[in-house]
């Protein structure tokens, strides 16, 4: 049976990284709203109850029922975690109007408690909160302190609750991992048997049980999702997988033809369909970024559909969707940061089932499977690219000859990023999670070229390294590697006369623009 940690969301910002965290050690999770804690699951040795925006006061916050779990299960509350499991069983939560926020340091520690093994005196600690504990239930007692915050951690050995006010899965909480690590191995004691290899094991099984003798159809996009599920359901069913690549006419230079070549090693049955008419008629006007990507969801879907009655005898559609595609595509909040158009659900004309086989998996993880199904590096290695293509890296309506200009300034990006070589012998590409190029379609900057007056557009590089896609820091490029770059563009690129450079993180911005 597998073991897993359950993490109750109570809507934070960082309860992604929780999971991202247990997952390194080699722990399986799984994220599930506040309100929806699995009663008969087997395989659960631990909870962790997330951060949230909320105040344990506000009438909207969300409460939960702790007898669900405390006292049946090792328990860790972070930060809201730790101030609702005081609120509900008798200590006190106030609103002392100054915002804890930042870097502080644990002067007072016990390490003798379990989670707190291997701490030093000083550990530095990120705060986030509003509220702060005032006092703590019966039966419990302080764990750590910091200067400001007296019950900057506490604990009931008896009931294996473990509370911090700070967040130990933030990159700022230098030993935040090894409290994570204390209490998902030594307290909840996981055998660490998460893994690609086992992963695949596990996975391709299901897979034979879960379909059968069905056949099953599959949209390849050609990025490293759709191409380790591809070759995983290949492992698992052979020739009853069938590949469908859709070309919306929004793909990167020459993308058709170079994916299509890319798939013949790996022993895939692929139909290429060219649908870029019908995605740019049904685009035509339409600015909204969200209105985009459903548009692209809703043709993708019907161009399937349209495919997929060719072959009479398909039971299954599976998608590459991973973890967090599903995540940013609805909070338990209520708020979609963006939807992806392959997460929600299939139409009811389409008469097929979702098979969804890494949907568990954030995309290093799932880089690691590609490794261990001996997938070759080059599609392994690619960088994300967003399913409704190049349509959400131009701004504004999106047309043929925008996608020319923005294929013609990305190829010269990407190009020159493959061929600088690093210090370390490798190449600048291998050093970034994702890059791409945004045609700022809607803005028109005054250049010169020669002795002509030009009014023409700008285009923006971005590029950010990331473990996961859930946060994300941009990158740090040459400036020699910038200033080739931008002068290829501009001079090579017709309706291009300015590059810029994006230099945000996310948070607070999204990776892609739209």
């Amino acid at each position: 049976m597998q073991q897993k940690i359950i993490i109750l969301d109570f809507g934070s910002q960082t309860t992604q990284l929780i999971g991202r965290r247990v997952r390194e050690l080699d722990t399986f999770c799984e994220i599930l709203p506040y309100n929806k804690f699995p009663k008969d699951d087997e395989g659960v040795i631990g909870v962790i109850l997330s951060g949230s925006p909320y105040s344990v006061h506000d009438k909207e916050a969300f409460k939960v029922d702790l007898n669900q779990f405390i006292g049946k299960y090792p328990v860790l509350g972070i930060c809201y975690g730790a101030q609702f499991i005081s609120y509900a069983q008798g200590g006190k939560v106030e609103q002392t109007g100054t915002r804890e926020y930042g870097r502080a340091n644990l002067e007072t520690i016990d390490t003798e408690t379990a989670i707190f093994k291997g701490f030093e005196k000083g550990s530095q600690v990120w705060m986030s909160h509003g509220d702060t504990i005032t006092a703590i239930p019966e039966g419990y007692r302080v764990t750590a302190s910091t200067n400001d915050v007296k019950y900057a951690a506490y604990a009931n050995e008896d009931k294996r609750v473990w509370c911090v006010q700070f967040h130990p899965e933030v990159f700022h909480s230098t030993q935040g991992t090894q409290l994570l690590k204390n209490f998902v191995v030594d307290v909840c004691g996981s055998r660490q048997e998460w893994s690609a290899a086992s992963f695949v094991e596990t996975t391709v099984q299901q897979l034979k049980e879960q379909v059968g003798n069905d056949r099953v159809i599959l949209g390849l996009s050609g990025g490293v999702d759709s191409s380790v599920c591809a070759t995983l359901l290949n492992k698992a069913i052979g020739k009853n997988l069938t590949c469908i690549f859709v070309d919306h006419g929004m793909l990167r230079k020459d993308e058709f033809k170079k994916v299509m070549e890319a798939y013949n090693g790996l022993g895939l049955n692929v139909i290429g369909v060219d649908a870029s008419e019908k995605f740019f008629k049904d685009l035509e006007g339409v600015t909204d970024p969200e209105q985009k990507r459903k548009i692209i969801g809703r043709d993708f879907v019907e161009v399937f559909n349209a495919e997929a009655k060719k072959i009479t005898d398909a039971k299954w559609l599976a998608q590459g969707t991973i973890y967090p595609d599903r995540i940013e595509s609805l909070s338990i909040t209520g708020m979609v940061i963006k939807s992806h158009h392959n997460v929600g659900g299939l139409p009811k004309e389409m008469h097929l089932q979702l098979c969804e086989p890494l949907k568990w998996l954030f995309k290093d993880e799932v880089r690691r499977v590609g490794y261990e199904l001996g997938m070759p590096e080059r599609l392994i290695k690619r960088h994300p690219f967003p399913g409704p293509g190049l349509a959400v890296r131009i701004l504004g309506d999106v047309t043929r000859e925008k996608v020319r200009i923005l294929q013609d300034a990305d190829d010269i990006y990407i190009e020159n990023m493959h061929n600088y070589t690093m210090p370390d012998g490798t190449s600048l590409y291998d050093h970034i999670w994702q890059a791409g190029t945004v045609l700022l379609s809607t803005i028109r900057s005054v250049g010169v070229m020669g002795d002509e007056r030009t009014y023409e557009h700008p285009v923006a590089l971005r590029a950010v390294t990331s473990t996961d896609a859930m946060t994300a820091d941009w990158a740090h490029l040459p400036y020699d590697f910038m200033a080739k770059v931008s002068n290829e563009i501009i001079n090579k690129v017709k309706g291009v006369n300015r590059v810029c450079y994006d230099i945000s993180s996310k948070p607070p911005s999204t990776i892609e623009w739209e």
